[in-house]
């Protein structure tokens, strides 16, 4: 059973514990590792990885310090060019060819955990999500700081996915001049709308899916309430605000 917890989330920090029992993950380091260490109850020893999704240090922040601990972490070259610095535990994500426009990236195995790296679609150079399956069967699928996925996935049981904007709710921070305008432009190509995840969801198998954790809300452009209950009435699923 995957156990998942919000240590940090949102533009101030991201990162996440992923658990399945044998091998405990973490999903970003965007924050402090004093706040790491204590997010994981001081367990950070157990954990056997993390991975990165690009090079903002809302996602990043403490990749030196987390690897310092003796954790292998995971990015694509992109981010790693982009990061500006570097230790032995740094693992660049191979690319394994090129498919027109699209990179297929190589599987990797942490322990228990078989790692596939896709493309997303952020404002940096090479961004990355991952689908993570175990032994037991089950899929967690990861994406954030994108504005759509291009790519279905079949048997997930646990989704982790930005939700970090509703439309309307931006279009009348902005008329009301709580939200600058040029902001919008931004935010349309670099993160995920409430609208597109919906999209994503209706476009994919959820029959597996146990539950779905939205991430990275937007401090003035969301509403959990609101896009909790419309995820939940949508899917039918169990809903988190991360």
């Amino acid at each position: 059973m995957i156990d998942i917890t919000t240590i940090a989330s949102g533009s101030k920090g991201n990162c996440y514990l992923v658990d399945d029992g044998k091998t405990p993950l973490l999903l970003e380091c965007g924050i402090s590792i004093k706040e790491i260490r204590k997010g994981t109850e001081f367990r950070l020893g157990e954990v056997e990885g993390c991975l990165i999704t690009h090079e903002h240090q809302d996602h990043i922040k403490s990749a030196v310090d987390v690897a310092g601990c003796g954790i292998d972490c995971y990015m694509s070259k992109g981010t790693f060019d982009n990061y500006g610095f570097g230790s032995h535990r740094f693992n660049i994500v191979e690319l394994q060819h090129v498919s027109g426009k699209q990179k297929i990236y190589k599987p990797f195995k942490i322990k228990t955990w078989t790692v596939k790296p896709f493309e997303a679609q952020h404002d940096v150079e090479e961004h990355l999500g991952y689908l993570l399956a175990n032994q037991a069967g089950e899929k967690l699928l990861f994406a954030t700081d994108t504005f759509y996925l291009k790519y279905k996935f079949q048997g997930l049981t646990h989704i982790m996915i930005e939700c970090n904007y509703a439309l309307d709710i931006l279009n009348e921070n902005i008329r009301s001049g709580r939200v600058p305008a040029v902001q919008k432009k931004r935010l349309l190509k670099s993160h995920f709308s409430l609208e597109n995840v919906k999209g994503f969801l209706r476009a994919n198998d959820l029959s597996k899916v146990e539950e779905i954790h939205l991430l990275h809300l937007s401090d003035r452009n969301s509403d959990e309430e609101r896009f909790k209950r419309e995820i939940q009435e949508l899917t039918g699923k169990v809903v988190y605000i991360a």
